[in-house]
């Protein structure tokens, strides 16, 4: 039985109770037409910055390619932002940008069930995670698309004792905590991730 001051703290932290707090998160699928828009901005982040690594090796040789990815993919990624209203970035399987650290929240989700589908055989080119999620900062999509190394990544990326010297040290200087490096031609690396307002 309830206690009259019992009765009046229920009251009480209900009345307290901010929006955040009596907001459900509801999750629901993304529809074929948000998921092919979204893809597409995703594939114009990868297709972008695959073009500016690759001008960057040929014209100045690998360490020259760890400045494209600390400079200009997040350009790449915030002229995307700025021209959808959306939020588009990657994260990584292992950070190599400590300021940026690893995957957290829903992205680090995306990257776990990437990791489980690939385990289970299937291929990282076509794998996408896509859900539309209601809460208390309203209707969003969020939209994971897989990036697997690539035999071009593996110059920055691979295994230590693999990667050029100049490129090394290249490394040390710009991330002296990196911890991305050890992989090997189709591992998952991480994903273009994108939140997008609904």
């Amino acid at each position: 039985m309830k206690t009259p001051l019992m009765i009046s703290l229920t009251l009480l932290l209900t009345a307290c109770a901010t929006p955040e707090t009596r907001t459900v998160t509801q999750v629901e699928p993304a529809q074929p037409k948000q998921i092919e828009e979204t893809r597409a901005v995703a594939k114009a982040l990868g297709s972008q910055l695959g073009g500016k690594l690759k001008e960057a090796m040929t014209a100045s040789g690998p360490a020259e390619a760890v400045s494209v990815c600390k400079n200009i993919a997040p350009q790449i990624a915030n002229d995307l932002s700025k021209q959808t209203g959306w939020s588009v970035s990657r994260v990584g399987t292992r950070a190599r940008n400590a300021e940026t650290g690893p995957a957290k929240g829903w992205e680090a989700e995306a990257l776990a069930s990437f990791a489980a589908r690939m385990k289970q055989g299937e291929k990282p080119d076509t794998m996408e995670f896509a859900e539309v999620v209601t809460d208390a900062s309203g209707k969003h999509m969020r939209y994971a698309k897989a990036i697997a190394m690539q035999p071009m990544c593996l110059t920055c990326h691979g295994a230590t004792d693999s990667i050029p010297e100049g490129v090394r040290a290249r490394l040390a200087t710009e991330y002296p905590l990196d911890q991305a490096t050890g992989y090997s031609a189709g591992e998952l690396r991480g994903a273009v991730v994108i939140t997008r307002p609904l």
